[in-house]
Formats: C-alpha cells, sequence, structure tokens
C-alpha cells in the first residue's frame, strides 16, 4: 500500500506585508483626523513657527526666493522673486526681455543669464538691482505646472481672449475660447506659454499672473497641503533647487496662512540695435535722505 505524501504547507511570504500596510493605512486615517483640524485652524496666524518652518528660514522676511521657468531651451521664459512677509506672498515677476549691463557678460537680456552663469549670476544680478539679498533658487520646467494642475484638478481662469496658435516644430496648439473655464493638461501649458498677440511676453505675464493666482489658492488649501509629499514627487528632473524637501514643503506651509500680491516690474519697450528689450524702472535703494522719499525709481542706465 502506498504511502500518502503531503507537502508541508508553506507559510503565506504575503502576510507580514499585508499586515503593514493595513497597519499603515488605519494609522494614516487615523492621523489625518486630527491634521486635517489642525490645518483647518487658525494653524498659520503669526507666532506659528513649529508649523511654520519656512519663516524662520526665510530670516522673518528679509530674503527673496528666486524662482525661473523654462519650455525651451537653456534660457528662462519665465523669472520672479517671491517674499514672504508680515502675511502677504509678494510675487515680483521680471519680464524675460528686461536689459541688463552684466559686469561679467556685458549688455544682454536677462534671460539669457541663467545660460551663461546659472542661478549664482541671476541672483546676484536681481539682488544688486532690487537692493534685497536673494539667497535660494527654484527652476522649474512649465511641463511641470502643467502636471500640478492636472493633479489638483485643473486650474480655474477667466481666459481673457481667443488665443489660436499652431507650431509644428514644439508640438504647441493653442486653440482657446475667452471666458472663465478650468484648464488642463495642453490647453493649460498653452495658456502659459501664448505669447502671440501685439501684447507679446507682456500679455503673457498678465496671463501667467492669473494662473499663479490660481495655483496659490489650490496649493495652499489645507485637503491639498496634506497631500505636498505627493505633489512634490511630481516633479523628477524638472525641478531643479537648491532647497531640501522640508523647506520647500515649509514654504508652501508658510504662503497658505498670506494673501498673494503680484506686481510686474514696471518700465518701457526699447529698440538697440534693432533688438526689442524691455527698460525696468529698477526700485531705489531704502534711504532715509528726501531725495530717495521723492525720486522712488531710478532707471537701470
Amino acid at each position: 500500500m502506498k504511502q500518502s505524501l503531503t507537502r508541508p504547507r508553506r507559510r503565506d511570504q504575503r502576510l507580514p506585508v499585508l499586515v503593514a500596510i493595513g497597519i499603515g493605512l488605519c494609522g494614516g486615517l487615523v492621523l489625518a483626523g486630527p491634521l486635517s483640524d489642525l490645518l483647518k485652524a487658525d494653524v498659520f496666524s503669526k507666532g506659528k513657527d513649529l508649523l511654520n518652518p519656512f519663516s524662520a528660514w526665510m530670516g522673518a522676511g528679509d530674503q527673496d526666493l528666486l524662482v525661473m521657468g523654462t519650455d525651451m531651451g537653456t534660457n528662462t521664459d519665465v523669472m520672479a522673486t517671491v517674499h514672504i512677509k508680515d502675511g502677504v506672498t509678494k510675487i515680483t515677476q521680471v519680464p524675460r526681455d528686461t536689459y541688463i549691463e552684466s559686469p561679467s557678460y556685458g549688455p544682454l537680456k536677462i534671460n539669457a543669464l541663467y545660460s551663461l552663469g546659472g542661478p549664482k549670476a541671476v541672483k546676484a544680478e536681481l539682488a544688486g538691482h532690487l537692493g534685497r539679498p536673494i539667497s535660494h533658487h527654484i527652476l522649474v520646467d512649465l511641463a511641470l505646472v502643467r502636471r500640478l494642475g492636472d493633479a489638483l484638478g485643473g486650474l480655474e481662469v477667466t481666459v481673457p481672449k481667443r488665443m489660436y496658435y499652431n507650431d509644428y516644430s514644439q508640438k504647441l496648439f493653442i486653440d482657446l475660447q475667452p471666458g472663465p473655464q478650468t484648464l488642463k493638461g495642453k490647453d493649460l501649458e498653452g495658456f502659459l506659454r501664448f505669447r502671440h498677440d501685439e501684447m507679446g511676453d507682456i500679455g503673457r505675464l498678465e496671463r501667467q499672473k492669473l494662473a499663479v493666482q490660481a495655483l496659490f489658492n489650490k496649493l495652499t488649501r489645507p485637503e491639498n497641503i496634506l497631500r505636498l509629499p505627493q505633489l512634490m514627487g511630481l516633479a523628477g528632473k524638472d525641478l531643479k533647487t537648491d532647497l531640501g524637501p522640508m523647506e520647500i514643503g515649509g514654504l508652501i506651509t508658510a504662503m497658505a496662512g498670506t494673501h498673494l500680491e503680484i506686481e510686474q516690474l514696471p518700465g518701457v519697450p526699447n529698440y538697440r540695435n534693432g533688438i526689442s528689450y524691455w527698460d525696468v524702472k529698477w526700485p531705489a535703494p531704502e534711504s532715509t535722505s528726501s531725495d530717495n522719499a521723492t525720486n522712488r525709481y531710478r532707471f537701470l542706465f
């Protein structure tokens, strides 16, 4: 008579993993409620440094953060400074065609400065003209803005005018009707990149202002602050910065308790040797003299 052979039952190796996942999910659900309540409360008011780590890093608002954006090539198509102080996040847009006379590279448009000297050169140039220190920088590809907007469910903006443009070489196809709408994907990218009208780059700055306001409103909601690790994971190679993840998270946390103001450096269009530039009126250095009290701005040259 044959003896029946039975194989010993093997322990399911997946069980510990499943248990760990279950514990993690349960713990996350338990913690999400209290954290959500904290974020909805007045945790961003003055004195809440524990939940606002960026305020300490920022030096109580005495420094600016440089933000640059690219969509094609090595020149920057977007340049702005971010200043957080006294409950206000202030963004100052620098037109890409701004004329400067760099000590190292001579006369040029400011959007070419990054490709020549990197972020250090841009920070030094802007800090000198604005009269404020700029210690850190963020460089983003506009494709990241599109992905971030999609992850947030789109950006609600009012398209100011009919926008139509096709560029097969760049695979850029823009076809937008005027009016309020939620922009995602290629439509959002087209809205950010369109500059083919009589306003040129200045018109694009105005549209980018609308998109930044919409992104600010979405990103600083309590439910989206809870998603910061996931949202930051979208960046990949499309974000280059000298900030650490905690500092970026602290930056967005700090913004959540503020009012957003966006301004563009004033100036006038000008031509030099057949090339179009934007001649900026840079803010005058802070001074107690009566002369500077009446002359708030000076030309670069």
